[in-house]
């Protein structure tokens, strides 16, 4: 096998300023209802409303001004030497990220928008008004993200016209109004750094105060505290905040009953993560603004394991929850007088996601006359890999589906006769939808406000493929997992007789987390180019398979994730869609620990890409941030023992194939010393390795240039090494040690 040998490159790109044209979504009118990926339902008919703004171009230069295919005339050509629109510079570029949304007081639709082409910045941006644009809320020089956890969420809260939201830079906290001078105002105090930090939070009207998480990394040497605290909206801003709730190791989801006499939240405990184990708590607000009389609603009792979430009020002062007690799925929950818990609508269905972030919202109660009802809900949920939405009659625990196009739905609060979802599919990627559920004509019509594709996805459509959800035998007689493959597709190229393609398999981060169906423009531009893709829902996955699929992991990590990974595989080439020769992997985070260890404990794949993945577990256990300080505990074990004999570290003996690792070097979650100690380790071993390092790039890469470049790379890397064809773009590789 001939090999890319080792090379090291830090890469330092500034951002050019690009002048913004205009961005426009169009989608047709009639739409398959998707029960699965691959399984259309009879055709309906939907009214969609086309929406257009201003933002950074993402046309690539070269790129055909129209990419509508001639189907007559497919040139044969090999696998993964095709020619495709989808160039690393438009899907960099043209992917946002949503940071959640909100509704103002007249009605207008608010939301956080990540911005490859503005180095990553985070904008609040109000959709547009009749006969208008979307318009940026955020002035210059402001960043709206929260980095509590490290992974940030619920960054603002909309109270009218008032904007409460934390600000990257310096993770203070700020005032805004959307009326009249829009200046951002301090409501915290200033430090030497952004050491304090917030997250989640809600306006208590009756105090006049922002009651929301707070991060305090200000003693030197110690972990971090977490507190419940409180602002003042008016005063002094270097005045400290009220805590209200303290003692424990994590708090999340402070939520005010509507009569302003109430709090609930949700807290945990090393060494749980919040899925684990955690505690559904309601104190009653005194009238000095304490927080007096606790009661613990559910997670008290040590004798049954659940991990309640979500609190949620209703207007008649009703407490509803989400919690997988007692069919080790998460389902709806009351809280009613004595303390008594009630199960509504048992379900072996996810009615929420894992809080790896802050704002997680699977329900909301329907509004009346601009008053939230105390007996309908608007809720999702997902199983085996669907989502389906609908409303929730308490009275009757009668389940009302809304039908949509939408087989991922991540977010979901109502507003008046209007339900906004977050939402994809195989044939949308995320956006933010808005359903007028209850239409005079009786069809639920949306429109879709917000995408996080920044070009007209339409006229790539014979580039797309889409994926089949596949359930596949593991390495345990009797087992499943499950996969989403990509089969190879571009309108303008057909592959040669009796050649399979080169597969590429994906393990998700978490790796509490999971692989869903929706449009990614990144996956597409592997599949585009003649590469088969299979996204991997290993044992340990969440959102659609309850608690003992999740907890199959527990002890596991580094096995049963490397097993399915490699049954995967197996099963597609054993089945006739792959090469068995040309099989590579890759992962992020979690992902990249992943593909590490089943580089160095099996055989399966030729070549891995690892982004800020982990390769010494005893490292990254010292070296973490407080979230995931104890989570490894459950994952391997504890002990030194338990976690050298799962770092693939220590196991490079076995390391056959090459490696290409990618890393920010800002990362607070993996740090960047365990790029660095694998990278050496392979280079002294002889075998290829690349790292490329970013810098201002943290946990995840934000900044378009590097995205392109990961993009770039890492195809190029896997072409050379394995893939035995020219790559059809015009890259440069990085160079190489051992061989260039």
């Amino acid at each position: 096998m001939s090999y890319v040998a080792a090379c090291r490159l830090s890469v330092v790109v500034s951002q050019p300023q690009i002048n913004p044209p205009l961005r426009s979504f169009w989608f047709g009118a009639a739409f398959h209802i998707l029960r699965n990926p691959f399984q259309p339902a009879p055709l309906c008919v939907y009214h969609l409303q086309a929406t257009g703004r201003a933002l950074a171009s993402t046309q690539p230069s070269g790129a055909s001004s129209s990419a509508s295919a001639n189907m007559g005339s497919k040139k044969v050509q090999p696998f993964g030497s095709w020619r495709s629109p989808l160039t690393a510079e438009l899907v960099s570029g043209a992917s946002l990220r949503l940071g959640g949304a909100a509704v103002d007081s007249d009605g207008h639709l608010l939301w956080v928008e990540g911005r490859p082409a503005e180095s990553g910045r985070s904008v609040l941006v109000r959709e547009a008004t009749k006969g208008g644009f979307m318009e940026d809320i955020t002035p210059k020089g402001f960043d709206v993200r929260t980095t509590v956890h490290e992974y940030g969420g619920g960054a603002f809260t909309i109270a009218g016209d008032t904007i409460i939201f934390s600000n990257y830079g310096d993770q203070r906290l700020y005032q805004q109004t959307l009326k009249g001078d829009r200046s951002p105002v301090a409501l915290t105090p200033a430090y030497d750094g952004p050491v304090v930090r917030y997250a989640d939070g809600r306006v208590d009207l009756k105090f006049n105060r922002y009651i929301t998480v707070r991060e305090d990394h200000r003693k030197v040497g110690k972990e971090a505290s977490n507190e419940i605290v409180a602002i003042q909206l008016e005063g002094d801003p270097n005045t400290e905040p009220m805590i209200l709730v303290e003692g424990n190791d994590f708090y999340s989801f402070p939520r005010i009953s509507p009569d302003g006499e109430k709090l609930a939240w949700i807290e945990w405990s090393h060494p749980n993560m919040p899925w684990d184990s955690a505690a559904l708590w309601v104190g009653q607000i005194s009238v000095d603004g304490t927080v007096i009389n606790k009661v613990c609603v559910a997670g008290g009792d040590q004798t049954i394991i659940q991990a309640p979430t979500e609190p949620c009020w209703s207007s008649k002062n009703k407490l509803l929850f989400v919690s997988d007690k007692d069919n080790g799925f998460w389902n709806l929950y009351q809280w009613v007088e004595g303390n008594n818990v009630q199960p509504l609508y048992p379900l072996d269905a996810e009615f929420t996601r894992p809080a790896w972030n802050f704002g997680n919202s699977s329900f909301s109660f329907i509004e009346t006359d601009g008053v939230p009802s105390g007996s309908q809900v608007a809720c999702t949920y997902r199983q085996r890999g669907i989502s389906y939405l609908g409303i929730l009659d308490l009275s009757t625990n009668h389940f009302s589906p809304i039908q949509t196009p939408f087989t991922t739905i991540y977010n979901l609060f109502a507003r008046e006769q209007y339900v906004y979802i977050t939402a994809g599919s195989p044939t949308y990627s995320i956006c933010i939808v808005k359903i007028n559920w209850k239409n005079s004509t009786g069809k639920n019509e949306f429109s879709v406000v917000w995408s996080s594709d920044s070009i007209d996805i339409a006229k790539f459509q014979p580039y797309f493929s889409t994926p089949t959800v596949i359930q596949f035998p593991t390495k345990v007689t009797g087992q499943t997992a499950f996969a989403n493959f990509y089969p190879p597709r571009n309108a303008d190229f057909m592959q040669p007789e009796e050649e399979k393609p080169p597969l590429l398999v994906r393990s998700h981060g978490g790796p509490t987390s999971e692989a869903d169906a929706t449009l990614q423009l990144s996956i597409q531009y592997w599949t585009s180019r003649g590469w088969a893709f299979a996204d991997v829902n290993y044992g340990g996955s969440t959102g659609c398979y309850g608690r003992p699929y999740r907890e199959r992991l527990y002890g596991n990590w580094g096995v049963v994730d490397v097993n399915d990974c490699c049954s995967c595989a197996e099963y597609l080439v054993a089945t006739g869609e792959v090469d068995g020769q040309r099989l590579c992997i890759d992962g992020r985070s979690a992902g990249g620990y992943t593909t590490l260890a089943t580089l160095v404990f099996s055989h399966t794949f030729k070549a891995g890409a690892s982004l800020y993945g982990l390769c010494d577990l005893s490292v990254f256990q010292e070296d973490t941030h407080k979230f995931e300080s104890h989570y490894i505990d459950s994952l391997v074990g504890k002990g030194e023992l338990a976690l050298r004999e799962r770092s693939p570290i220590n196991f490079l003996e076995n390391l056959t194939c090459p490696v290409i690792l990618f890393q920010g070097l800002e990362d607070k979650v993996v740090l960047p010393n365990q790029a660095e100690m694998i990278y050496k380790a392979v280079k002294a071993k002889g075998i290829p390795v690349a790292l490329i390092e970013f810098e201002g790039e943290q946990h995840g890469f934000r900044k378009a240039e590097n995205i392109r470049y990961t993009l770039e790379q890492e195809m190029l890397f896997f072409a050379r090494l394995v893939g035995g064809f020219e790559v059809a773009d015009d890259i440069t590789p990085v160079h190489v040690d051992n061989l260039d």
